[in-house]
C-alpha cells in the first residue's frame, strides 16, 4: 500500500480532468481525493503499489481527452488507514 500527493500541471482545469480522474480512481481501486488548486490540479492517492502505479500513468497521461498535462511531481505520503473513497473536492 502507498500514498501520493501528485500536482498535475497543464490544460487541467475546466475540462473534466477531475471527473475524469475520479473515474480512473474507481477502475484502480484507488482511493483519495482530487481538486483544483491555483493553476494546477492535487491528487491525493492511495492503493496497492501496482494499482497506484497505473493509476498514476493513466493519470499523467491525460485523464480528461480535453486535457494536456504538461508535466507532473509526485511525493509519497503516509497512509491513511481504513480510506475508503475517492472524492472530488471544489
Amino acid at each position: 500500500m502507498k500514498r501520493y500527493l501528485i500536482s498535475v500541471h497543464g490544460r487541467v482545469q475546466g475540462v473534466g480532468f477531475r471527473y475524469f480522474t475520479e473515474r480512473l480512481a474507481l477502475k484502480y481501486h484507488v482511493t483519495g481525493t482530487v481538486q483544483n488548486v491555483n493553476d494546477y490540479v492535487e491528487v491525493i492517492a492511495q492503493g496497492e503499489s501496482e494499482n497506484l502505479k497505473a493509476f498514476v500513468q493513466a493519470v499523467v497521461n491525460g485523464a480528461s481527452p480535453a486535457s494536456s498535462v504538461t508535466h507532473h511531481h509526485i511525493e509519497a505520503m503516509n497512509i491513511v488507514p481504513h480510506e475508503e473513497k475517492f472524492k472530488v473536492l471544489g
